[in-house]
């Protein structure tokens, strides 16, 4: 009997039971389907997380200055030496100020950010201004009370027309003389729900002192490791004491953060992956059954001259077209409840996060539901391959 033989034999077999090869490949179906879903909501995050990082910038270092003692810290000029002086590690800078306080006309808006920067900020971050113009040197040195806002202020509040317009921030008038083009979806407490001002404004209305935090941008994100220790170095010959500073890479944080979520989504893989178990427990148990209900056939077979290669095969066979059969179906349902899970992700949660599972992960579900199929269909194969002629056909 060759294999094509076989393999109709089997699944003539399963077309006989449906209902008992349904719960057989039951296991099966559910392992799969929930690997596959995990799989593809691990790839889902992972690219949602990219894209999130990517839209701050990859090649960014976060530094916070807490200084040492009362009066031992690092003054914006520094900062901006130690750039300078390091054109093969650094790009730009800009300090930054978080102020809040945002009025327009009698409204106050108290969720509205109110972020001072450097002229710098908006190529760091890869901001666009699609009307009037960004802040400029000029508005830093002067300290200018000019601002550019967000798409969402722009709107909501000027009609699509705020170049020339005033606001107040912490109670002091600004005038706007720029809008960023959208940056999220446009309404509040987005992205576009924001106004900058020039940092050196923002640090005497906020009454601040000493600028602490900044951005700087790195000549080559692969390099961000390299870079953060060279920045590190300048400030520690400064402050002489680590604990003065911390600087944060954007690279080196979606690498750990990446590290920690695919550790996540491998142990729950794992433990989808249980099923899988359950389901080739299954298969055993209910071949094992069916040698037991085919004992005078086999019997018959072995009588005719079939050797124990062939029961064998044939049996392993039928454990394996009913393992890859559940396979199957278990990557259908977890294709289509990746595209559910989307769905719902998008309206419940508001965040466009596509659960898109590999084609390896595909793969990977099929090939091992037919190894499953195999493993635990060789003890029941090797007991009907066995079976005594004599003893198979006196069986009732």
């Amino acid at each position: 009997m060759n294999f094509l033989e076989s393999f109709k034999m089997a699944f003539s077999n399963i077309r006989t039971s449906k209902m008992r090869s349904f719960l057989t490949m039951l296991g099966i179906i559910i392992g799969v389907g929930a690997v596959i879903v995990i799989v593809g909501l691990g790839n889902g995050m992972q690219l949602y997380m990219t894209e999130q990082f990517e839209s701050i910038g990859t090649n960014m270092l976060t530094v916070s200055i807490r200084g040492r003692g009362s009066g031992r810290t690092v003054s914006v000029d520094q900062m901006y030496d130690i750039v300078a002086d390091h054109p093969e590690a650094f790009e730009a800078i800009s300090p930054a100020v978080d102020m809040m306080g945002v009025k327009i006309g009698a409204e106050t808006l108290p969720a509205t950010g109110v972020n001072g920067v450097s002229e710098d900020y908006f190529a760091i971050r890869d901001y666009k201004i699609a009307q009037g113009r960004g802040l400029q040197y000029v508005d830093i040195l002067k300290r200018s009370k000019v601002c550019v806002v967000g798409n969402y202020l722009n709107q909501e509040y000027f009609g699509g027309d705020a170049v020339g317009k005033t606001l107040r921030i912490a109670g002091t008038p600004f005038r706007i003389v720029g809008v960023m083009a959208e940056e999220g979806d446009s309404t509040q407490y987005s992205a576009d729900d924001v106004a900058f001002v020039p940092y050196s404004t923002a640090s005497r209305l906020s009454f601040v002192g000493s600028i602490t935090s900044f951005y700087v941008t790195v000549v080559d994100a692969d390099r961000a490791s390299e870079s953060k220790e060279v920045l590190e170095d300048a400030l520690f010959e400064i402050f002489e004491d680590d604990s003065a500073y911390s600087v944060v890479s954007m690279a080196e944080m979606l690498d750990m953060m990446s590290d920690m979520l695919n550790v996540m989504i491998t142990i729950l893989a794992i433990i989808a992956g249980i099923s899988l178990v359950v389901g080739g427990i299954g298969i055993m148990n209910i071949m094992l059954v069916s040698v037991s209900e085919r004992t005078r056939e086999i019997g018959i077979r072995k009588a005719l001259g079939a050797k124990e290669r062939f029961i064998m095969s044939q049996f392993v066979i039928e454990a394996a077209t009913t393992s890859a059969l559940g396979g199957m179906i278990g990557i259908l349902l977890g294709e289509a409840l990746s595209s559910v899970a989307t769905v719902l992700i998008a309206v419940l949660l508001e965040e466009q996060m596509a659960v898109t599972p590999s084609m390896a992960s595909v793969l990977m579900a099929a090939g091992i539901s037919v190894g499953i199929g195999i493993l635990f269909g060789y003890l029941p194969a090797k007991k009907a391959a066995r079976l005594n002629p004599i003893d198979a056909l006196r069986y009732e």
